[in-house]
């Protein structure tokens, strides 16, 4: 059933543009007749079924939108430096869509600094807050959501820096500018 979950889940996003996975999880339980259920997939699961669903059925725009999605992320990250910044979700793993937003982590102790920065280089934003789970406990901290030049919905959410150190970050799944520099080469 899980499967059949992230399958139907990663088809919701690959149609009909949703960007919200939690979103697309409950609402594909809901048309599967599973809506009670507590056992929904992973986001690395319909991640998975989003990268296949996209081999399957390839469309135009992904091939030319991907690379540009990657430039979008590179400049954000490059201008958030200070922050250590490191790109993850679909536009890293390849799956991205035309409707696909840019996912970036940041690192900072200082939990005002990010907002700071923002202000001081007139970044229109919004915030808000990420529940995760960091060292084993639920936590909460802090997110902002940039617009790029054309559009493109830039989420940032800010660790503490020993987070960055703690070992959760893999290559597969999160990748620094050096990273998605090699991607476009």
């Amino acid at each position: 059933m899980r499967e059949q979950l992230a399958q139907h889940a990663a088809r919701l996003i690959a149609e009909s543009g949703i960007t919200d996975y939690a979103f697309a999880k409950r609402k594909a339980a809901r048309q599967l007749g599973a809506a009670e259920t507590q056992h929904l997939p992973s986001n690395d699961e319909v991640e998975a079924a989003l990268h296949s669903y996209r081999a399957l059925f390839p469309q135009p725009e992904q091939r030319q939108n991907l690379p540009q999605l990657r430039q979008e992320a590179l400049a954000a990250m490059r201008q958030l430096g200070p922050f250590h910044p490191y790109l993850t979700g679909s536009v890293l793993s390849g799956s991205a869509g035309p409707d696909s937003d840019i996912n970036l982590i940041l690192f900072s102790d200082d939990t005002k600094a990010v907002l700071l920065f923002l202000l001081k280089h007139n970044l229109e934003f919004e915030d808000g807050e990420w529940r995760l789970r960091i060292g084993g406990r639920e936590e909460t901290v802090p997110s902002y959501t940039l617009t790029s030049e054309t559009g493109t919905p830039i989420h940032l959410v800010v660790l503490p820096e020993n987070a960055r150190y703690s070992g959760i970050r893999h290559h597969e799944t999160h990748a620094d500018i050096a990273a998605v520099e090699a991607l476009l080469v």
